[in-house]
């Protein structure tokens, strides 16, 4: 489920982000601050650069805030944490929070002063109820500490997608995980034994799953082909979000958030669950349930539910990712019908294309928020070294993903990383007996995540390998143009929201189970009007218009 949250929050909170539109991302210096940190460079490095290993030069320590992951519960004695002393001279001090109470205890945290220095784990927009307050620092203005950073900004042309964090003061406040590429991974899983049987190729648009679905049912009278998880807390989770989300241009489920789409057509926001190209998307789903295709429960079920019905063969097409694909499916298929198929089939193309991201999408991850109490710090400077190195230098996010080389990890001859034979991790090595993660803490999601499109594929096998083949010979669509709202609008703005957002789900449903009918689409559209959905949508263009004069 960590993997949802992470797609649900890089669009969280993007009505409300800006970006410089002359692309003036690092022009704000240290420098700006009128602040040349001579009393707050204890243990950095005069000479630390790109390519430069960090090591602190006396030993230092630093607070954290840790999210526990259930998967692989913390450890004191991983070799992450030692091995990070040893090469740094850095020593990390976590306090710990469990995942599943992470965001509530970091607001509580943060709002009670008493956050760690380093905070991270924390997605694009989720530092925004922060700002006002001053709790966390503008980390723009201190950029020309961190020149790994900056290059792959530079390198990566990553300034528009790292432009959507500034807030109206121009400035932004998360240093976020930077991909090279965008990275697309939730798609259909289907099962490839019967589309051979069928004598059906992999279907590539949202008219060939039409059809796959339809030849299945035949096939299959009394099966739902297509039954989904991630139905709780969000109905239409991943289907509505990057199956066929990405396919209309605009997001549902997980991918709804705020209710802001940039309609790049008329060159403005609209809201997303009044949209025609939203409207379609229903209208699709509405044909898959009541062609009985799509089983109804998908919007309400548990993922176990939805994971038996696949694994007993009462459906043959699933919502899935790379990991859910190897861990959660392929295991009790194989136990029930060993010579049963699955396959991660290309996101369906859908009315505005083949495309791998839209607007709604950047190349930024999740990243850290820095308290405002680490500028006091006679070691500022140093800590912000210690975290361009190993959240952002090549060698960093090596070390931070693979571990140590002849322990954890080996290359062959070509360079290719290779695990150890006696470590697996996302089954690569299945039946090894120690765990990347569980026992030695390294592909920790608290330090591991970003870089280069090779270090990102390094771990997939060559089956994802080739997938994401296709999805990047895709277009991508540019990021959304910036409409940050002011304190008082943010205010305003959260008051329509939840209102909003709860009748557009509540119909949503009811328009694609058939419980209303689309000759009421524009009874449905004056209902939200009723519910301020004009004066919401009014408050981010008059932003993104004020933003844009004053920024160019």
């Amino acid at each position: 489920m960590h993997q949802m949250n992470r797609r649900q929050a890089m669009v969280a909170m993007g009505a409300f982000l800006a970006l410089a539109g002359c692309g003036s991302g690092d022009d704000k210096s240290d420098k700006k601050n009128g602040d040349d940190f001579s009393a707050k460079r204890d243990g950095a490095m005069s000479d630390y650069a790109v390519g430069k290993p960090f090591k602190a030069a006396a030993p230092l320590s630093f607070s954290i805030l840790y999210n526990n992951h259930p998967f692989y519960p913390m450890k004191n004695d991983w070799l992450f944490w030692s091995e990070l002393t040893k090469r740094t001279n850095v020593t990390l001090q976590p306090s710990v929070v469990p995942l599943s109470d992470y965001e509530n205890k970091r607001s509580l945290i943060i709002g009670a002063g008493d956050a760690p220095m380093i905070i991270p784990k924390t997605y694009p927009g989720q530092e925004v109820p922060f700002v006002a307050s001053g709790a966390v620092l503008p980390v723009s203005d201190y950029l020309d500490l961190m020149p790994n950073f900056k290059d792959k900004v530079a390198k990566w042309n990553l300034q528009a997608d790292l432009d959507t964090l500034r807030q109206a003061d121009g400035r932004f406040y998360l240093l976020p995980g930077l991909h090279e590429d965008y990275w697309a991974d939730y798609t259909l899983v289907v099962r490839t034994d019967i589309l051979d049987k069928l004598g059906l190729k992999i279907p590539q648009t949202w008219d060939d799953v039409h059809a796959m679905l339809k030849a299945m049912k035949e096939e299959y009278p009394d099966s739902y082909p297509y039954s989904d998880r991630w139905a709780i807390p969000t109905p239409g989770g991943a289907m509505m979000n990057q199956v066929f989300g990405l396919g209309s241009g605009v997001r549902g489920g997980w991918g709804f958030t705020t209710g802001i789409t940039w309609d790049s057509n008329a060159g403005k926001f609209a809201y997303t669950g009044a949209m025609d190209q939203y409207k379609q998307m229903l209208q699709f789903l509405h044909t898959l349930v009541a062609e009985k295709l799509l089983d109804p429960e998908s919007f309400t079920q548990t993922d176990d539910q939805a994971i038996q019905k696949l694994a007993s063969g009462k459906s043959f097409v699933i919502s899935g990712n790379a990991q859910t694909l190897v861990n959660e499916y392929r295991p009790p298929l194989k136990k029930a019908n060993p010579k049963a198929t699955l396959a991660k089939i290309p996101v369906p193309i859908g009315p505005i294309g083949p495309v791998k991201a839209d607007s709604n999408d950047s190349r930024l991850e999740n990243g850290i928020m820095i308290s405002k109490k680490a500028l006091e710090s006679k070691n500022f400077v140093a800590m912000m070294q210690f975290i361009d190195w190993l959240w952002y230098s090549d060698e960093g996010q090596v070390f931070a993903k693979w571990g140590v080389e002849g322990t954890t990890y080996n290359k062959d001859a070509s360079g290719k990383y290779k695990l150890a034979d006696d470590v697996d991790f996302v089954g690569l090595n299945p039946g090894a007996p120690k765990h990347l993660q569980k026992d030695f803490g390294f592909s920790n999601g608290v330090f591991a995540y970003g870089g280069s499109t090779e270090l990102l594929q390094s771990t997939f096998s060559d089956e994802e390998v080739e997938w994401q083949k296709v999805m990047n010979a895709r277009n991508a669509m540019p990021p959304k143009p910036p409409s940050p709202l002011n304190e008082d609008e943010r205010e305003q703005a959260s008051l329509w929201q939840t209102p909003l957002k709860d009748h557009a789900t509540q119909n949503s449903l009811e328009f694609i189970l058939g419980k209303r009918d689309f000759s009421e689409w524009d009874a449905y559209v004056k209902e939200l009007e009723a519910k301020n959905m004009t004066s919401y949508v009014n408050l981010v263009n008059n932003a993104y218009e004020r933003y844009k004069k004053e920024h160019g």
